[in-house]
């Protein structure tokens, strides 16, 4: 899934272990959302979302998402 994160923590000069403490997750959490590795938690995507004040939609890139 395709993320805006970096993107919108470069716009807040935000590191990324910076955010992984604001949503209570490691740094390693935050890369491998970033990279594509790790799809977030519907609650870890409202809370970082939620924190850039944007909505999840804002943030993450659901079109490449399959629907079942």
């Amino acid at each position: 899934m395709k993320t805006k994160i970096p993107e919108l923590r470069k716009q807040q000069k935000l590191s990324q272990e910076e955010l992984a403490l604001a949503v209570s997750v490691t740094r390693q959490t935050i890369t491998s959302i970033e990279v594509g590795k790790y799809t977030a938690s519907l609650a870890l995507a409202y809370k970082i979302a939620k924190f850039f004040g944007k909505s999840i939609e804002e943030v993450f890139d659901f079109s490449d998402v399959e629907i079942l």
